[in-house]
Formats: structure tokens, sequence, C-alpha cells
């Protein structure tokens, strides 16, 4: 495997999970990334959907910025929750952290997640300038 195939993961200052993961890798120009609603010691926040969509986003936003990129970067988003009534809310946060052009996007409402109190996940793509 050549140099430029290899994935690179991105050191982040999240809650360093015990699950055999990064938070992010990078490869070929394109960051990959889920993102959950954890806060620095790696509890889920409470408060509902909207304070774990925050959470999501604001991990996000710093996996990013540790990637040297923002919010701009980001290419497309794969939402899920555990209620359809959720999206208003999800929606709602959203369009704080996303200005037009919108990332290209996908809502799936599922049965759980990895984390019984967790609501909401985000797998996230985005472009990353090459640093060579």
């Amino acid at each position: 495997m050549s140099q430029k195939a290899a994935k690179t993961p991105v050191k982040t200052e999240l809650y360093a999970s015990k699950a055999p993961l990064e938070w992010a890798v990078v490869s070929k120009g394109t960051l990959y990334t889920a993102q959950i609603p954890i806060d620095d010691s790696g509890v889920v926040v409470e408060g509902g959907i909207e304070a774990q969509t925050r959470q999501t986003f604001e991990n996000l936003k710093h996996t990013l910025a540790c990637a040297g990129e923002d919010m701009d970067s980001v290419i497309q988003v794969l939402i899920y929750v555990t209620e359809r009534e959720y999206l208003a809310t999800v929606n709602q946060v959203y369009a704080e952290y996303f200005k037009p052009p919108f990332p290209n996007r996908a809502a799936v409402v599922v049965a759980g997640l990895a984390r019984e109190e967790m609501l909401v996940e985000f797998v996230v793509y985005a472009s990353v300038t090459d640093k060579d």
C-alpha cells in the first residue's frame, strides 16, 4: 500500500474511547468521522435532543479544527436519530452550524444507537486540504 493510500488518524482531545476506533481518519483528501453526544469525560450529555445535537456538533467542530478544517469543509452528513420527531430540532440546530451551500445529507430513524441514552449520531465526510 502506498503512503498516499494509507489512512491517517486525526489527533483530537475527545474522550479516549475504549472501543477500537479513531474519532476521525483522513485518506486521499477526505476526513471520515462519526460523532456522538459525549462530553470530555465520555458521558452522554443530558438535556434531550437539542443538547445532544449541540454537543455532537461541538465535537464535530473540534475534530475538524484538529484536522485544520472547519464546518465549510463538510461535504456530507448522515444523521441518525431514535425518534422521527427529533428531526425538527436537529434541523433547527443544523441550520445554526451550516450555511448555504449546505452539505449533502440523509436522515435515518433507527431503533437504537450504540449507547442506550444516545438520541442522535452523525457520520460525516469532509474535504481536507493536502498538507504535503
